[in-house]
């Protein structure tokens, strides 16, 4: 295998839930076990949703995993700036290269006429309307208006959007590393936004450029971002580049099964779905390491879901899980979260820690139930309780 570099990739836009901190576990595994690079960039293109202080929860999160970077904002590397906001020139660049050579268009239509395309639409019984290969052509874009018309609008300072243009009847194939083949007709696919008006790009164009510049060898990522892949893939073609391995995890389930664990979940059932704790105004949400899990316990858990070593063995270190971990063996179908699993991976660990550091460790818990022990004291109690908390 050539040279391994993958990056986690997440938006600033809250906290980082369990399933991103799977995906980030799952990408440092694979680099790790393959003596490659781990990166984190930060992909803040939409500043809208961007929330004060959700970069450095993310990076306190990855700390406590124990995950640790070896490029990123902070380390540093020769392939930065490993924030997108700060990348805002090479995106503009090519865009203007897709443009030129006839892969994306400039788009003056308003979000009053895009709206109004859609509910004309509707009221004809068309409820999937979208900007594609057979609708362009009615509207305002480059492709229909001529060149001195849009030269006006450019020199009036009109908004515009850039779109990528989708060939028509091509079926776009590549090779997922957890589901094998997987292809899509182009005739389904719409043309995406590359490029807002308000001069930033879309996830989807920064993001394969940055793939590109940093050398990205897999992409490892939830599934959600399935269907973007043809996309993504068309672009490295437009752009001639070649494009990095993929591979898409499986969804973290409801404990029902059904459906995608989300925060409500944790609020519902007792639980933590982000690995510390968040503050949103007078809304606090509870975090595993707040909750008393370990780091490796807490990763232990993650790791199992999605993916197992094919053999009977369940407790990991992380070392061990570097050694084990193969993309082959992760699942394609969605595992279902199991708190009462979570925990007793966390117990597994517990027990083999040693005394004196669970003493430690347990002494502010009994301050905080106003039970001043000594440390002998807690000592004790941890050699009497240890196998059964």
């Amino acid at each position: 295998m050539s040279t391994v570099r993958v990056r986690f990739a997440p938006s600033p836009t809250g906290p980082l839930h369990i399933g991103g901190v799977r995906t980030a576990l799952y990408n440092y595994l694979f680099a790790k076990k393959h003596n490659g690079t781990f990166i984190l960039r930060v992909e803040d293109t939409d500043q809208t949703r961007y929330v004060p202080g959700a970069e450095d929860y993310i990076k306190q999160s990855l700390n406590w995993a124990g995950l640790e970077l070896d490029e990123g904002p902070d380390q540093g590397g020769e392939f930065g700036p490993y924030r997108q906001s700060e990348r805002k020139a090479l995106y503009a660049e090519y865009t203007n290269t897709l443009i030129d050579n006839g892969w994306a268009y400039r788009a003056f239509d308003t979000p009053e006429e895009l709206d109004a395309k859609r509910e004309a639409a509707k009221a004809a019984g068309n409820h999937s309307w979208q900007y594609d290969s057979t609708t362009r052509l009615e509207m305002k874009n480059s492709l229909t208006l001529s060149k001195e018309e849009e030269a006006t609008f450019l020199a009036a300072g009109t908004p515009f959007a850039v779109r990528f243009k989708i060939p028509k009847d091509e079926t776009v194939e590549f090779v997922d590393e957890i589901r094998g083949k997987v292809s899509f007709q182009t005739n389904v696919l719409d043309d995406k936004v590359l490029y807002k008006a308000d001069g930033m790009p879309t996830y989807h164009m920064a993001n394969v450029i940055d793939d590109h510049h940093m050398a990205i060898s897999h992409v490892i990522r939830g599934e959600e971002w399935l269907p973007s892949t043809p996309l993504h893939v068309l672009l490295y073609k437009a752009f001639g580049w070649e494009h990095p391995a993929f591979a898409h995890l499986p969804l973290i389930l409801k404990p029902q099964g059904q459906g995608k664990l989300s925060k409500r979940d944790g609020a519902k059932f007792g639980f933590p779905v982000f690995p510390l704790v968040w503050q949103d105004g007078e809304e606090s949400w509870a975090g595993y390491r707040e909750t008393g899990f370990y780091p490796d316990g807490f990763n232990n858990m993650l790791a199992f879901l999605g993916w197992n070593p094919g053999t009977d063995q369940e407790i990991f270190s992380l070392e061990e899980l570097i050694e084990a971990f193969d993309l082959e063996k992760v699942s394609k179908s969605g595992a279902r979260f199991d708190y009462d699993k979570a925990k007793w991976f966390n117990q597994q660990h517990l027990i083999q820690k040693d005394d004196e550091a669970i003493a430690i460790d347990a002494h502010p818990y009994f301050a905080e139930a106003g039970m001043e022990l000594s440390a002998e004291t807690i000592f004790k109690v941890v050699q009497l309780y240890k196998e059964r908390v």
